[in-house]
């Protein structure tokens, strides 16, 4: 069996959450709607083995152990959607800033690769990025 890999982050609201991964990155959610409309857990399909599950800060804290959250303002882990080009970085900037994501840096040419830097609306950082090296 391959192993399946799940990515968990903290969130404060499943409705915000939901509509940033499903229409900003385009993400595929995973699972039968629950009363809300949205699965449960929420969960999107990162690639045929491995998910990323949005779970409620307080749910994630009773998981992982009381006192254990980044501290506000800190992230932890820093994920990266790869994509085919330049003008796709853009794209996804914009769409991921009008849908609530917070600019951390405007696309732009670094030594590793074409990359722009964002926090989801929990302030998870993503980095979007094509041509790395």
């Amino acid at each position: 069996m391959t192993p399946r890999i799940s990515i968990s982050l903290p969130i404060d609201s499943r409705r915000v959450a939901h509509d940033f991964y499903l229409n900003a990155l385009g993400l595929r959610l995973v699972g039968e709607p629950d009363e809300d409309g949205m699965p449960e857990p929420l969960q999107f399909a990162l690639g045929a083995e491995t998910r990323l599950v949005l779970i409620p800060a307080g749910g994630f804290e009773w998981v992982i152990g009381a006192n254990r959250l980044a501290l506000d303002g800190r992230s932890e882990c820093l994920l990266t959607l790869e994509v085919a080009s330049e003008d796709e970085v853009h794209r996804v900037f914009r769409n991921c800033v009008e849908a609530g994501a917070t600019a951390i840096n405007e696309p732009r040419q670094e030594d590793w690769g074409y990359v722009a830097m964002i926090a989801d609306p929990d302030g998870h950082m993503w980095m979007i990025a094509a041509n790395l090296e």
